[in-house]
């Protein structure tokens, strides 16, 4: 039998819904990285939400479709710096301990995000 997914091993859609909601939560209330969400209305935000689930699901192994464009695409140009990444990052992994995440699923999932880095920041 196939070791399970990291899809499997978060729960599946419906937990990783719930990080993503709460994820969401924590960075458009920070102060400093409010402002890329800032001037979008509620239904451009709930949008951005559901293309996260998506390609969170779709990542992780699930059986999702992503159909948003591709991340260099989708922030060039927003100006997301290293402290930015950091930032985000650290709201992450705090919302994945709220939810009491395991480690190893926990660092899955960090390592992974952290590798679309490249394809993100564009501010040293």
């Amino acid at each position: 039998m196939p070791d399970p997914s990291l899809y499997q091993r978060l729960g599946g859609y419906d937990a990783i819904a719930a990080v993503a909601d709460a994820f969401l939560a924590r960075v458009t209330g920070d102060d400093i990285l409010r402002r890329f969400w800032d001037h979008r209305g509620e239904d451009g935000v709930e949008r951005e939400k559901q293309l996260l689930i998506d390609f969170l699901c779709a990542s992780a192994g699930g059986p999702l479709l992503y159909t948003g464009r591709d991340m260099k695409t989708t922030h060039k140009g927003m100006g997301i710096g290293e402290d930015d990444w950091r930032r985000l990052l650290g709201h992450l992994s705090t919302t994945l301990d709220s939810f009491d995440v395991p480690e190893r699923e926990k660092s899955d999932v960090l390592a992974f995000i952290d590798s679309t880095k490249a394809e993100i920041v564009e501010v040293p």
